[in-house]
């Protein structure tokens, strides 16, 4: 297993759509265990194949207590069903040091794939429901902050180059 270097906004990669993936492999098998390694590291709770500059639909996720890990393979996800809202802090490992209150839904049904070719059905609420959104986001080409306001992306991108700097600096 890697850990693989973490693609940063604006990187253009995060914004292409991703491919599915029609056979898993071993080399799909590998990739999903570099990125469950990488997203442990980082440290995060979720992450796409995007994020690594792979665009396939794939995504890995762990939201359950350190002590009880669950790692989710999800290969293909969509969000078949949605309800309610939900209004909470994110950040993404793709702009790092960056945190905003975004617009999900509380309740979401997913369908994917696992590393054994199963179809899985699978509820979400809470985190692991924010999780999914987002990282199928990612696979759609998409940023959590694509979903702010026009004024709040200008402020994002501002705050962001003196986050960037900031960070430079440290180095």
């Amino acid at each position: 297993m890697a850990i693989l270097p973490i693609r940063h906004y604006p990187d253009p990669v995060l914004k292409n759509k991703s491919e599915p993936i029609l056979t898993i492999t071993e080399e799909i098998k590998t990739l999903a265990a570099d990125m469950a390694e990488t997203m442990y590291a980082a440290p995060g709770v979720g992450l796409a194949a995007p994020q690594v500059g792979i665009n396939k639909k794939l995504v890995v996720m762990d939201c359950a207590p350190k002590e009880n890990p669950e790692l989710i393979v999800a290969i293909n996800p969509e969000i078949i069903e949605r309800e309610g809202d939900s209004f909470e802090e994110e950040g993404c490992l793709s702009v790092p040091g960056y945190y905003c209150r975004i617009k999900r839904n509380s309740h979401v049904k997913v369908r994917y794939q696992n590393l054994e070719g199963q179809t899985v059905e699978r509820e979400a609420t809470g985190l692991l429901a924010i999780a999914f959104q987002h990282e199928i986001d990612h696979l759609h080409g998409l940023l959590f902050v694509d979903h702010l306001s026009s004024l709040k992306k200008n402020m994002f991108r501002k705050k962001y180059q003196k986050i960037q700097r900031q960070q430079e600096q440290e180095l």
